[in-house]
């Protein structure tokens, strides 16, 4: 258990390296591509990142929760505890 302040948390990790991962694909393809031809398009890859991101974080198989995605049964993510 670590203890922050007045924050005492078990699960969250102590760095941000999951948000620099994040990061890390959107800027990975924009140094190949150099940049995004439309912004609907910079949105729809974004949207798609985060959607994988999070199943990935979940546990989920990223494969499988896009095909249920594109054969219209969404997954989403549990609620968060209070």
């Amino acid at each position: 258990m670590r203890s922050c302040g007045p924050w005492t948390t078990r699960a969250s990790p102590f760095d941000n390296n999951l948000a620099e991962r994040d990061l890390r694909m959107v800027k990975l393809q924009q140094k190949i591509s150099g940049c995004w031809r439309t912004l609907a398009g910079a949105e729809t890859f974004l949207i798609l990142r985060s959607y994988v991101s999070t199943a990935r974080k979940q546990g989920m198989n990223p494969l499988v929760v896009l095909r249920q995605l594109f054969e219209g049964h969404p997954w989403l993510p549990a609620p968060a505890e209070s």
